[in-house]
């Protein structure tokens, strides 16, 4: 009798093991499967001061942590990560550009960027449109503005035409305005909203609209020139409107409008007017020929970079010092696209825990002639 029951709790057990053992060889099979459909990893060494490199090892004063990243990798449809380059050759005019859009350790994807070559006329030459929207309380808003902004702005574009009296702050204000207004036509995403910063590449100069925490930054003649600033609800004038409007700002794990949103401008939260506009800040910059790059990038790449290293760090890719070091991936198509991945991987690497998105824009030779 013993020995049945023995056999029987021996045969118990070794069922319970099998279901466990295949049970385990299961799961590694799907996270097998899982990684080699939708990750890769890359070795990243950080080193200290003017040495920041990613991959590469310098002679001297080396002081670096190595950490393995993880990108998601998907198609565009699903929102999860964008890695493009791109040249459009127009006469003596040749545009390069890398852009990359990562989830990081966020749980949606709310960053959307946006990449129109050509999408507008000024002056008898075709304009290049490039940005960044940085969406919280949702997707919807700044996927919104990926597929209407730039049309907006090109249709104000074409009312303008050749007029003497080209006004681009008036012209931004507007688009922004008239985005904004057609987000807030829709009750359902009332809490919703996006931070956007602009880039239109015309003849001879570049334009940047920024509402929202989002950055630009030129690089040129080894100098860094930012072309945007951000809006904190800290910042001493936008506090100074905020209260004025009858608003408060609250430090709640960082300073918020109402203890709410992080940044004190965007398109939508309708719920927050009139404490958080959508009025844009615009800069025009002429071009020169010491230009060599432009970045944009939404606050997940900011807040744990400095404009001064994403620089750095986008110069010495271009000059071929710092490579990216990965596994199961292809080359990229240009130094853009290469230092437009890299400066993700890297503020994955410093612990950005944010959505990040990059555009980095290769504008080495590209000023047309009058």
């Amino acid at each position: 009798m013993k020995d049945v029951k023995r056999h029987s709790l021996e045969s118990s057990f070794s069922r319970v093991d099998s279901v466990e053992t295949v049970r385990k060889l299961e799961n590694v099979q799907r996270r097998r499967l899982k990684i080699r459909r939708m990750k890769y990893s890359c070795q990243a060494k950080i080193h200290g001061g003017d040495d920041f490199t990613v991959g590469t090892k310098t002679e001297r004063g080396e002081i670096h942590e190595s950490v393995e990243i993880s990108l998601t990798l998907a198609s565009s449809s699903s929102s999860e990560e964008e890695d493009r380059s791109s040249k459009r050759n127009d006469e003596d005019k040749d545009i390069s550009y890398g852009s990359v859009s990562v989830i990081g350790t966020r749980k949606e994807m709310e960053d959307a960027v946006s990449v129109e070559l050509g999408f507008a006329v000024k002056e008898n030459q075709k304009c290049d449109f490039f940005a960044v929207y940085d969406g919280h309380g949702g997707a919807q808003v700044a996927e919104v503005c990926r597929e209407r902004l730039h049309q907006v702005v090109a249709e104000e574009m074409e009312r303008c035409g050749n007029d003497v009296e080209w006004d681009w702050e008036r012209v931004m204000e507007g688009c922004f305005g008239k985005m904004d207004r057609e987000v807030a036509s829709n009750a359902a995403v009332r809490t919703v909203g996006t931070t956007a910063v602009v880039a239109v590449m015309a003849k001879g100069e570049i334009v940047v609209a920024n509402c929202g925490d989002s950055r630009a930054v030129l690089g040129r003649g080894g100098e860094v020139v930012e072309l945007s600033s951000d809006h904190k609800p800290e910042r001493p004038d936008e506090l100074m409107r905020i209260e004025e409007a009858g608003g408060r700002v609250i430090n709640w794990n960082g300073h918020r409008v109402l203890g709410v949103l992080a940044t004190s401008r965007s398109i939508g939260d309708e719920y927050l007017r009139p404490y958080v506009i959508s009025k844009p800040e615009v800069t025009v910059t002429k071009r020169t020929s010491d230009d060599e790059f432009l970045i944009l990038a939404s606050d997940g790449l900011w807040g744990v970079m400095s404009s001064e290293i994403a620089c750095q760090v986008v110069r010495k890719c271009f000059k071929g010092k710092i490579r990216r070091v990965c596994d199961g991936v292809g080359n990229q198509t240009s130094r853009a696209a290469e230092a437009a991945a890299l400066l993700s991987e890297i503020a994955l690497a410093k612990g950005s825990r944010d959505n990040i998105s990059v555009i980095v824009v290769d504008l080495r030779g590209t000023l047309t002639s009058s």
